[in-house]
């Protein structure tokens, strides 16, 4: 993310590299799922390799009545999030280090919204279009309604100029997926809210999307924060988070050729050790 020549901010458009065969609907049948997310990446620190986490999440998922088929799909959406995660982000052998820092169940919730937006580029181009539509001003910016999401997907296009283009019921179910993301991450107050508000970052999520904005463009990443963005904060928002991290012990402003610019005290993600400041 860079801002254009003008200096607006601008986001790179997500379905213009991608075939028909990389867009997948599985919203529709796994949301952030944080408890059963928490589970696998803790297998996983426990156990060092995917194949003995499938053995035991199949043997418990079983042992609880759970249908194989069910616990298969959530197993495969759920670990292609960590298995793809980018380095940007927190390595998953170390998310349970992280949720054990985390206050809130919101807060794991605001850390797995940002491995879904790495794995899923349906959902990717669809927060990108929000942040536009933030970054823009437009009336009502966070509308989740049936009829905004659609009407963002409808614009989606694949590499070959082809559209996106699932069966109506298919695009309701992933509309709901979308707003219980919203839900969980504080964007939409409940169950009956369609009309968001840019939500409230935990102290953890927020290191992370301190980070992963960093790790992605080290040179110009205060000026288009990705993290920030996906999290659907306005620009004027911005300071109050940069000097939040500030004032702990794991970022720092330094004085570079007079000029102050934020830095990661160490590394981006040091303050994940068991010891370390946070």
């Amino acid at each position: 993310m860079d801002r254009s020549p003008d200096g607006d901010i601008s986001l790179p458009p997500v379905s213009q590299r991608l075939s028909s065969a990389e867009v997948n609907m599985d919203l529709t049948m796994c949301g952030l799922l944080v408890e059963r997310a928490e589970e696998l990446a803790r297998l996983y620190r426990k156990h060092g390799n995917w194949n003995d986490v499938k053995d035991v999440w199949f043997e418990e998922r079983l042992s609880n009545r759970s249908t194989r088929g069910s616990s298969q799909k959530i197993y495969r959406v759920l670990t292609s999030r960590f298995k793809n995660a980018p380095s940007s982000l927190p390595n998953p052998r170390d998310l349970p280090l992280v949720f054990d820092k985390c206050a809130t169940v919101q807060d794991k919730a605001q850390v797995l919204y940002l491995y879904l937006i790495a794995d899923d580029p349906l959902v990717r181009y669809t927060v990108q279009e929000y942040v536009e539509r933030l970054l823009e001003n437009r009336p009502n910016p966070l509308d989740f309604t049936n009829e905004t999401i659609t009407s963002i997907l409808n614009q989606f296009e694949y590499v070959d100029g082809s559209a996106f283009d699932y069966a109506e019921s298919t695009t309701e179910r992933w509309c709901e997926g979308f707003r219980a993301v919203m839900r969980k991450t504080g964007v939409l107050e409940n169950q009956q809210a369609v009309s968001g508000e840019s939500p409230s970052i935990g102290k953890i999520p927020l290191f992370i999307a301190m980070g992963y904005s960093y790790e992605k463009d080290e040179d110009s990443w205060i000026d288009s924060p990705t993290g920030l963005l996906y999290f659907l904060q306005p620009e004027a928002r911005w300071q109050e988070l940069f000097d939040r991290v500030a004032n702990t012990g794991a970022w720092e402003y330094l004085d570079l050729h007079g000029e102050l610019q934020l830095r990661p005290t160490d590394g981006p993600y040091s303050w994940i050790g068991e010891g370390g400041e946070t």
